[in-house]
């Protein structure tokens, strides 16, 4: 059974954008790295043969990863996305009731997970706490620190 990743149309174009780079960028320039260090003489002593073969199996790791990622993600219709309730790319205000810091959040797919933008995976603690609730909750959410208890204020798009 495949697990798809749900993703914005942002984030489906930098994940082929970044796919593209290193098909048409980065390969081309390991395959000539490999070429030079094979022009260099006896391939079983040669260190730089060594360590270009060695990029490019990470290399092709990695694409085949990325091509992995946007075979199983799946572009959603940010114009439909509902706010009664928390679901992914909602926006959610919460407040931490033990010290009423109130915070900020996008529910985004892992790939497009950057907290210094104020976006959380899915797959976090505090994501899987809120999913599916409504605002006006009070909702206890297990974190490394312990158990915390938030209180639900907004969900936007």
């Amino acid at each position: 059974m495949t697990n798809f990743s749900y993703v914005t149309e942002e984030g489906f174009k930098k994940l082929k954008d970044e796919l593209e780079h290193l098909l048409n960028v980065e390969r081309p320039a390991i395959s000539k790295l490999i070429a030079d260090a094979r022009d260099k003489g006896d391939l079983s002593e040669n260190a730089e043969y060594m360590a270009a073969k060695e990029a490019q199996g990470m290399l092709e790791m990695k694409i085949s990863k990325l091509q992995d990622m946007l075979l199983n993600s799946r572009v959603i219709d940010e114009s439909k996305i509902d706010t009664s309730k928390i679901q992914i790319l909602n926006k959610v205000k919460i407040k931490n009731k033990l010290n009423d810091k109130i915070m900020e959040y996008t529910i985004v797919s892992e790939s497009e997970a950057n907290l210094k933008k104020g976006k959380i995976s899915v797959s976090t603690p505090i994501a899987k706490g809120l999913i599916g609730k409504k605002a006006g909750d009070i909702v206890e959410i297990s974190v490394p620190s312990g158990v915390i208890p938030f209180e639900i204020i907004e969900i936007s798009r």
